[in-house]
């Protein structure tokens, strides 16, 4: 039996700055990154009942066989990750409504996880504290504590130790997603092997500085991604999608963490509408339009 839920809403992020380190001993790299919440969601549906459940609906533009298969994805590992937290069996039937890119370097399933952790953690009446709901996110994925906090905000180590940030702009994106994926090891793979002496990763001090200013002109000088070499050596058509968004009147297009979606930014949203317009007009079968600061995973209705 089912009882009453909720549904939470979880954004896409999208990396601002992104700084690369070399690998640590343990495999990971060392970054400096500036996340962006945008309005790009998932919304998950949770009720409580008497046995564990995930089913998943995607948007048009989503392939439903690019969804990693239920009963081992990061959405099965937060519910039983908190459930023993607090040292109660794993129940629910979790309903999740994908429009995040998938395998595109926005955290879809960060943010899934992340609205995973705010259901269930009201639906049992855990009342689990945000120390315990971030460290419990660290321990699923780099990118899902943001995905709890949102806004925009610093994140370094692996990415996993995020800090709000000031951000009193309104940006606007046109998102390009990719009909193919591109593997995140692969993209790391290649930046170790372009760039084998990485040292520290970039600080991200001038991008702060940027998104302090409300202007998207200062902002796109700012933009910053150190895995865009390798992803668009891998994918050399990407480059080409980057080109046809700033002739089309983008102020700066980069590639979206590792890759495959393009991020164009733009002045304003007329102008991100005229882009998009213009990508469609070329062949694009898929292109968004998002803005952001955003807020983090909330619940947004009660059922």
């Amino acid at each position: 039996m089912t009882r009453p839920g909720i549904v939470v809403r979880a954004p896409a992020k999208i990396n601002l700055h992104l700084g690369v380190g070399g690998p640590r001993e343990d495999g990971f790299h060392p970054l400096v990154t500036v996340y962006q919440a945008v309005s790009l969601y998932d919304d998950l549906a949770a009720s409580d009942g008497d046995d564990w459940s995930v089913s998943v609906t995607t948007a048009d533009y989503i392939h439903p066989a690019a969804v990693p298969a239920t009963g081992d994805n990061i959405v099965d590992r937060a519910g039983a990750a908190l459930a023993a937290l607090h040292g109660r069996e794993r129940t629910g039937a979790i309903t999740i409504d994908k429009a995040i890119p998938i395998a595109g370097g926005m955290a879809g399933g960060s943010a899934d996880a992340a609205a995973a952790l705010v259901a269930l953690d009201r639906i049992w009446r855990l009342d689990t504290s945000d120390d315990d709901l971030l460290r419990l996110a660290a321990d699923l994925g780099s990118d899902v504590p943001f995905a709890l906090i949102g806004g925009t905000a610093l994140g370094t180590g692996r990415g996993e130790l995020v800090e709000p940030v000031l951000d009193e702009g309104s940006w606007w994106w046109v998102v390009v997603p990719s009909p193919r994926g591109l593997s995140t090891p692969e993209v790391f793979g290649h930046f170790d092997r372009m760039f084998p002496a990485a040292g520290e990763p970039a600080p991200a001090d001038d991008l702060l500085d940027a998104v302090a200013t409300r202007d998207p002109a200062v902002l796109a000088r700012a933009l910053h991604n150190d895995l865009q070499p390798a992803a668009l050596d891998l994918r050399p058509d990407l480059a080409a999608v980057i080109e046809r968004g700033e002739a089309a009147g983008a102020l700066k297009g980069m590639i979206s963490g590792s890759g495959p979606t393009v991020l164009l930014l733009c002045a304003h949203r007329i102008q991100a509408q005229v882009v998009a317009g213009a990508l469609a007009v070329a062949g694009h079968e898929v292109v968004l339009v998002a803005n952001g600061p955003v807020a983090g995973a909330h619940v947004v209705e009660y059922a």
